[in-house]
């Protein structure tokens, strides 16, 4: 790849992640390497780009100013190595992929192997986030493609795959566990584990409906901490059934007595052609639950 390119690279790559460390991690580079291509930019423009401190990197009035014409270049190589793909068949390629974490635990697997099958040689790009984050990574160009809740924002086009119900998750022999259906507001008299995926919305909205307020103890944006509090004895919480397959914890899972499910789905840019790689990519979803 071309040096200048590589350094817009670094530059885009750094600010989007926040970090050198990512960037690298992402392109494949030191971070001293990445550290250097930015500070190369730098003297070549006249300009500083990024402050940096230990807290982080964040741009400057002109870094500011540069960076939409630097992305402009990058989304014009991606372009372009969209269309060598297709001349190539899918004999290469990149996927960037944004993702939540019980799709990338117990979806994306299989989905990849199965991919992998008959296209060895793409590669993958995984950005682990939360709804909105990954909205935005979609609208920004930042991935090519990403697992969303519906109903998602403006701007992109959505494929539904699955409805995920919620359920009710208790410490093993906790007294609300020996029913088969749990109400909404007995889980208001235990101390309640939020989880916060993203704003939170799925979780808060099901008890603002019913006009009850869970007595949060705990906040956290792991599924697998609240597992694990749970487990503990330290309190009750409710969490989508897809994270719950497969665990190790002591916990008990019940259905709610009011209908509560999140609607999965793949979204990409509207009205923005994907790549060829990603047009396949999509055809795969299908092996989601395979085993």
């Amino acid at each position: 790849m071309e040096l200048n390119l590589l350094k817009y690279m670094a530059f885009v790559k750094t600010v989007e992640l926040g970090s050198f460390t990512k960037a690298a991690q992402i392109l494949n580079y030191s971070q001293s390497g990445i550290s250097r291509m930015i500070g190369d930019l730098e003297r070549e423009w006249g300009v500083a780009l990024l402050e940096r401190n230990r807290s982080g990197v964040w741009l400057t009035s002109d870094g500011k100013r540069m960076l939409p014409y630097a992305r402009d270049l990058c989304d014009e190589y991606a372009r372009l190595q969209m269309k060598v793909d297709e001349l190539n068949g899918l004999q290469s390629g990149l996927i960037r992929i944004g993702v939540f974490s019980s799709v990338a635990t117990h979806w994306l697997p299989n989905i990849i192997q199965a991919f992998q099958k008959d296209y060895p040689n793409i590669e993958y790009e995984l950005h682990m986030g939360h709804y909105k984050d990954i909205e935005q990574w979609i609208l920004e160009g930042r991935v090519d493609c990403g697992f969303v809740r519906l109903p998602a924002g403006k701007g992109l086009d959505t494929i539904f795959l699955e409805q995920d119900r919620v359920l009710a998750v208790l410490p093993e022999g906790h007294k609300l566990a020996k029913r088969k259906k749990v109400k909404l507001e007995s889980l208001c008299d235990e101390p309640f584990m939020l989880l916060e995926e993203g704003s939170g919305a799925e979780f808060t909205e099901l008890f603002e409906k019913a006009n009850l307020a869970p007595n949060v103890k705990f906040r956290t944006l792991d599924d697998y901490a609240i597992m694990a509090m749970v487990e503990k004895g330290l309190g009750v919480s409710i969490l989508p059934e897809l994270i719950l397959k497969r665990v190790s914890y002591k916990i008990a899972v019940r259905e709610l007595n009011v209908p509560a499910v999140r609607k999965i789905a793949l979204a990409v840019r509207e009205k923005k052609r994907p790549s060829l790689a990603v047009e396949k990519f999509i055809t795969y979803l299908d092996y989601r639950n395979s085993n």
